[in-house]
């Protein structure tokens, strides 16, 4: 398990450490009060420096889709939204790339011609259609497991 970031030693590149401002001050306690933990405390002093000129949390913007933090916490990645996501059933190259780099996973792209691959997922799959879904879901030809077993062409 990660050791919390009050736990680890500050990093040497970084220099010393320097005082918050008073409007960061006060956006810290804001913060800790909204949280209900005490003031002073490390946790909201480091997301009051992160603040921009004492100002809000940037946001992620929807245009760019860059990675950043939202005040209730993070951004999805693409794996699990509609853009991850491949019309024909699975995941596209987009989601499997963040899906890789969420979890050091290695997902590769459909074998739908055969191979070693293709027989272990219509075994592992044709499974779960018969025994995780309801028989609405199993015969609902749009639903997300009868499209990547069609993509895989089980």
């Amino acid at each position: 398990m990660a050791k919390a970031i009050y736990d680890k030693p500050r990093p040497k590149g970084l220099g010393k450490s320097k005082p918050l401002s008073s409007s960061q001050k006060s956006k810290a306690k804001a913060m800790a009060s909204k949280g209900n933990r005490p003031y002073p405390n490390m946790v909201d002093n480091i997301r009051a420096s992160k603040m921009e000129h004492g100002g809000e949390i940037p946001t992620m913007d929807a245009r760019n889709r860059s990675q950043s933090y939202k005040e209730g916490g993070k951004v999805t990645p693409a794996w699990q939204r509609k853009e991850g996501k491949s019309e024909s059933g699975g995941l596209n190259q987009k989601g499997r790339d963040s899906y890789n780099k969420k979890t050091g996973g290695n997902l590769k792209a459909p074998q739908p011609e055969g191979g070693s691959r293709k027989k272990s997922f219509c075994a592992r799959m044709g499974g779960m259609k018969k025994k995780l879904t309801s028989k609405k879901t199993a015969n609902d030809p749009d639903s997300r497991i009868n499209k990547a077993l069609r993509k895989w062409k089980c």
